[in-house]
C-alpha cells in the first residue's frame, strides 16, 4: 500500500492544470514543481499550494485569477480531498477528509524505516563536499555548523532519491602545509636548543607546542639543530597526518562520515594544472599580463578577471580549485554542492565563472554559504578565544553539550541565517531544550509501549485495528502531522534547507506532548489502547525516520 496524499493531490491540481490549457485557459509552455506547504493557521486547511502564483508571471495574469481557473477544474469527487477554498492573493488551500487520514497510519507501519523517503531525484548523482578545512589546525564552531548542514543536507537528498558522494577536499598542496610543517619543527627546535627563532608568518595555537612534544616523545632528538629538505619534508607531513587525524576524529564524534577524503596533492602528482591550463588555453579564456597568467572571468558575470597562475608561477588557490572541479565533472556527477563558509562568499563569482570557462553548464555548481556562529553564555557572547577556559573548538563544544545538541542547534535556523548559540540553553535537562524536548518525546513513547506489553497489550503491523476510535482533536492533529513528512523532506530537498526538517520534529514532538498531556494511551478500553499504541508507535517511527535523516541519536530512556 503506498497512500501519498500531498502526491494525490499535485495530481489534482496538475488535471486541472491541463484541462485549462485545453480549454485555453492558460498558455504555459512548461508547468512548474507543484509544492505543498502546511499553512501555520490550521483555519487556512491542512496543504495549500502556491501554483498560481509560480504561473502568474507567464500567464500574465493575476494569481487570485488563476487560482479561481484552477479551482474551476478540480474534480475532488471520492478522493482525499474535503473541501477546497481560495485565500489570499491565490492560494489554493485543502482540507483532508479525515477517513481516508487513518491509512497513513498502515502506510506507516507498513513501511517503517523507509517512511519519509520519496523519488524526487530519480537516481541522480549529486556530490556534496563540506568542510574541507586547510588541515593547520582543529576545528572551530563555524566548521562544525558547516559539517552539520552538509551532512544533513546529504542525508536529506538521500532519502529524496539521489544518489550521494560526501566529500572533503584536503588542501595539502602550497605554500600554508610548508609553513605549518617549518612552525613545529621552529617549536621542537625551541624545546631542544632554547632558540627563539620562528617563522614570522608561522601558526601560533597550542596545538603547534603539542604536536612538537609528540614529535620529541616518538623521535627524540633525532632532527636537533637539522633543516635540510629531507628534515622539513618529515615536520610537514608528520604535523600534517597528525593534524589530519585530528579532524577526521572530530568529524567522527561529531557524526559525521565521508565517503571520499580528495587530496589536492594528487592533483598536481597526476600534472592535471598543465592539462586544465592548456584546455583554457584553446577556449581562449586564459591570457597572460605582467608576467602573470589571467582567467578572462569577466566574460561570465566576475568583476574583474582572475590570475591562475602568479608571476612567479605559483598556481593560486583558483588554479587549483578549477582542476579540482574539472575532476569533479569528469567523475560524471549531475550536479555538484559545495557547502562554503561565510568568509568565502566574494569566491562564488570567479568559481562560477571557472565552470563556464571549462565548458560545463554554470548549472552544474551550486555553492551554499554557511553563516557565522556565536557562542552565547550568560547572556553575553563568548569571545572567540581560548583564554579562560572559553572554547571555540568543534571538539571542546561537543564535549561541552554532546553531539546531538550541537548539530541540532546548527540546523535550527536556516544555514544563510547567523547562529547565536545559547550554551546554556543547550546544555539544560528540561523542556527548554529543543533537543532534549523532542527526544524526551521518543522516549516517553518507548515507556508507554514497553508499560503496554507489561500489561499484556502487544500491537503487531498487520494487526486489524479500529482507527476509526481515534476521533479526538489532537489525535487527528497528530496524524495530518506524521503525514507531512515526505512533503517536508522533499521541500527540503528541493530548495537545500535542512532547518525545516528541525522545525518539522520540533513540531511533531510538540503535537505529540499535547495529545500525551491530554489522553492516556493505556486505558481500560482495549480497543482504544490498540488504536492509540499504533498512533504512538507511527510517531516513534516518523521520530526515528527524522532524527536518523538529521543525525541525531533516539535514546528510548531518558
Amino acid at each position: 500500500m503506498k497512500i501519498d496524499f500531498a502526491d494525490q493531490i499535485k495530481e489534482i491540481l496538475l488535471d486541472s492544470i491541463k484541462i485549462n490549457i485545453e480549454q485555453d485557459n492558460f498558455q504555459v509552455r512548461n508547468i512548474p514543481e507543484i509544492i505543498l506547504l502546511k499553512p501555520k493557521n490550521k483555519a487556512h486547511g491542512d496543504l495549500s499550494a502556491n501554483i498560481a502564483m509560480q504561473l502568474s508571471r507567464e500567464l500574465k495574469l493575476k494569481p487570485i485569477d488563476i487560482a479561481h481557473l484552477i479551482e474551476n477544474n478540480l474534480d475532488v469527487q471520492d478522493t482525499i480531498v474535503d473541501k477546497v477554498k481560495i485565500a489570499g492573493p491565490g492560494f489554493i488551500n485543502f482540507w483532508l477528509n479525515e477517513n481516508w487520514l487513518y491509512k497513513v497510519l498502515d502506510e506507516i507501519r507498513e513501511q517503517g524505516e523507509n517512511y519519509g523517503k520519496v523519488n524526487l531525484g530519480k537516481g541522480k548523482k549529486v556530490q556534496v563536499e563540506f568542510v574541507s578545512v586547510n588541515p593547520t589546525g582543529p576545528l572551530h564552531v563555524g566548521h562544525g555548523k558547516c559539517a552539520a548542514v552538509g551532512d544533513a543536507l546529504s542525508s536529506i537528498l538521500k532519502a529524496a532519491g539521489y544518489e550521494i558522494e560526501k566529500e572533503y577536499y584536503i588542501n595539502d598542496q602550497g605554500k600554508q602545509i610548508d609553513i605549518l610543517g617549518q612552525s613545529v619543527h621552529a617549536r621542537y627546535n625551541n624545546f631542544l636548543e632554547g632558540k627563539k627563532e620562528f617563522p614570522t608568518n608561522g601558526y601560533k595555537g597550542e596545538y603547534i607546542f603539542d604536536i612538537a612534544k609528540e614529535v620529541i616523545d616518538q623521535f627524540q632528538d633525532r632532527y636537533k639543530g637539522r633543516s635540510d629538505k629531507e628534515t622539513l619534508e618529515f615536520f610537514k607531513e608528520f604535523t600534517l597526518n597528525k593534524i589530519l587525524s585530528g579532524i577526521k576524529k572530530d568529524l567522527e564524534d561529531f557524526g559525521v562520515e565521508f565517503d571520499v577524503w580528495f587530496s589536492e596533492k594528487s592533483l598536481y602528482e597526476q600534472n592535471k594544472l598543465q592539462e586544465v591550463i592548456e584546455l583554457l588555453r584553446e577556449r581562449d579564456f586564459l591570457y597572460e599580463e605582467k608576467g602573470a597568467l589571467w582567467l578572462r572571468s569577466t566574460v561570465f558575470g566576475d568583476e574583474k578577471d582572475r590570475v591562475v597562475i602568479r608571476e612567479n608561477n605559483i598556481p593560486t588557490y583558483l588554479a587549483s580549485d578549477i582542476v579540482y572541479h574539472q575532476n569533479k565533472y569528469q567523475r560524471g556527477f549531475d550536479k555538484v554542492i559545495d557547502v562554503w563558509g561565510a568568509d568565502h562568499h566574494g569566491y562564488i563569482k570567479r568559481m562560477k565563472a571557472a565552470i563556464q570557462a571549462l565548458g560545463y553548464s554554470k548549472d552544474f555548481l551550486d555553492i551554499l554559504i554557511v553563516q557565522f556562529v556565536t557562542l552565547i553564555k550568560d547572556g553575553k557572547e563568548v569571545g572567540m578565544s581560548t583564554r579562560g577556559g572559553e572554547f571555540v573548538t568543534l571538539r571542546d563544544l561537543i564535549r561541552e553539550v554532546g553531539k546531538d545538541v550541537a548539530r541540532y542547534f546548527f540546523l535550527m535556523r536556516s544555514y544563510d541565517s547567523h547562529t547565536e548559540f545559547d550554551l546554556d540553553v543547550a546544555k539544560s535537562q528540561s523542556m527548554e531544550n529543543p533537543v532534549y524536548y523532542i527526544q524526551y518525546a521518543y522516549a516517553r513513547i518507548c515507556s508507554i509501549i514497553k508499560k503496554a506489553e507489561q500489561e499484556g497489550i502487544k500491537i503487531d503491523k498487520n494487526q486489524e485495528v479500529n482507527l476509526h476510535l481515534l476521533d479526538k482533536k489532537e489525535e487527528i492533529e497528530l496524524i495530518k502531522k506524521l503525514s507531512s513528512l515526505k512533503e517536508v523532506v522533499k521541500k527540503s530537498a528541493l530548495t537545500w534547507k535542512p532547518h525545516l526538517l528541525t522545525t518539522y520534529l520540533y513540531d511533531l514532538a510538540s503535537s505529540f506532548h499535547k495529545y500525551y498531556t491530554l489522553h492516556r494511551v493505556v486505558t481500560e478500553d482495549k480497543e482504544l489502547t490498540k488504536a492509540r499504541l499504533v498512533l504512538i508507535s507511527s510517531t516513534k517511527i516518523v521520530l526515528f525516520n527524522t532524527f536518523k535523516i538529521l543525525g541525531i541519536s533516539a535514546p528510548e530512556s531518558m
